[in-house]
């Protein structure tokens, strides 16, 4: 496969051009005046460039939880209308979130925290003796949950991605699954995630996609990809109340160990334990216990807000403004864009970067109080892959040495935000001169 076709299936998995536009305008997010305290005492606009963190409500994400409020009740067993309503706005999120991200009609949609609460709960599902192959590019939540598994070093192209994960699957024997991000969230670059599905089918393994940096940006369709799961936070979609997702095929989840041990994830309990019958429907079977509806609510209204929308406007204004991030950064002199596969590779709004004489802890406090402008400093829960891209085989969580400062962007990021940090950069640089 050429390094070309892995390009375009990177193109492909995000469907950054839809055919058709709309005229919906962008929605508004909840924060968009907020002002903050500098140095000398006075106030700022915000500068929001911290999204790949979290992202800020949306305004129908905040209108479609008020309204729910009212009716609040817990679901599922609950014969009051008040139990009835809220039981069917619940599912209906459930439906909505599948539609979301294009999944097949008979694919589970588990309701989580976030993405690391939905990979660590298929790590507690996968059959006996199943490896797990993933690169060490990975966050954190899709590095460490997994039993057995077998890491790979960072690819330098994206042809090598497909090369290492097809020997090592070929290696394997038993069940496998293929673990990879959509969209890194350090250097925000795609990864050819239809070859590596194509790939992780042909040696017989599945493959779990970590979203979370994508679906804020980009369209999915887990359909048309051919991917087995997909995992992602709201925290990260502008729905900010604490759910996420996991969603996939059925089989694994309906015969692997509930998550959680309680009520809702049971048809029956006996005097003894033996007598317990689990719920073999994935959805009850893991969400044990009162859910977190109106994060589930929240979640299926930023779905639904992104959907009316549409992607056409959405992407050209972060392209455009990305852009613009990243050649003022390339013309301030000592500073450094991190990238794995090079300036070029197609990417969502996240651009990680060093200054060089500052700590990019002294970067991030100078940049909040002094500019107002709030980004993220450290080794953003990807730590081997970071010390990577510094060249950094060292580095331990508190080296300062070691890590860079993110900024990335989103619906209510602005030129003048980018701008702003753009200048920032350039004075601090000078002070050094």
């Amino acid at each position: 496969m050429s390094t070309l076709t892995i390009f375009d299936s990177a193109r492909d998995a995000a469907e950054t051009a839809p055919a058709v536009s709309t005229s919906r305008p962008i929605p508004a997010v909840l924060g968009a005046d907020l002002e903050v305290p500098v140095k000398g005492g006075r106030l700022v606009g915000y500068a929001n460039l911290d999204y790949a963190a979290s992202a800020p409500c949306l305004e129908p994400v905040s209108a479609a939880v008020a309204a729910a409020l009212p009716a609040y009740s817990s679901v599922h067993r609950g014969a009051g209308y008040a139990s009835q309503l809220t039981t069917a706005r619940y599912e209906q999120a459930r439906h909505t979130v599948r539609a979301f991200v294009g999944a097949r009609p008979d694919d589970a949609v588990i309701f989580t925290r976030n993405t690391t609460d939905a990979t660590n709960l298929l790590a507690g599902c996968l059959p006996a003796g199943t490896t797990t192959v993933v690169f060490d590019t990975e966050h954190h939540a899709s590095l460490l949950p997994w039993p057995e598994a077998v890491r790979l070093a960072p690819p330098a192209f994206p042809g090598e991605a497909v090369r290492a994960a097809d020997e090592a699957l070929a290696a394997i024997d038993g069940p496998k699954l293929l673990v990879v991000t959509a969209a890194s969230n350090v250097t925000g670059e795609l990864w050819p995630i239809a070859a590596l599905a194509h790939i992780a089918h042909r040696h017989g393994a599945r493959i779990l996609v970590d979203a979370a940096q994508l679906v804020p940006h980009r369209k999915l369709n887990l359909t048309a990809l051919d991917l087995d799961y997909v995992a992602f936070s709201g925290h990260k979609l502008y729905a900010p109340f604490g759910a996420g997702v996991l969603i996939g095929r059925r089989d694994w989840l309906a015969e692997g160990k509930p998550y959680l041990a309680g009520g809702g994830a049971v048809r029956s309990v006996g005097v003894a334990e033996e007598g317990t019958e689990w719920h073999d429907d994935p959805e009850p079977r893991h969400e044990a216990g009162t859910p977190n509806v109106l994060g589930a609510i929240a979640l299926a209204a930023a779905c639904d807000a992104l959907t009316a929308t549409g992607w056409t406007e959405l992407v050209a204004e972060e392209e455009r403004l990305i852009a613009r991030l990243r050649s003022g950064l390339a013309a301030i002199a000592g500073v450094r864009e991190l990238s794995l596969w090079g300036d070029d590779h197609p990417r969502v709004g996240i651009v990680s970067f060093t200054v060089a004489g500052y700590t990019a802890r002294e970067v991030a406090e100078a940049l909040s109080g002094e500019y107002g402008i709030g980004v993220r400093d450290g080794k953003f829960c990807a730590h081997p892959f970071v010390r990577h891209l510094l060249g950094s085989a060292d580095g331990g969580c508190e080296d300062d040495t070691a890590s860079a400062v993110r900024a990335s962007i989103g619906i209510g990021s602005t030129q003048e935000h980018v701008d702003r940090l753009i200048e920032a950069v350039r004075d601090l640089v000078s002070r050094l001169a």
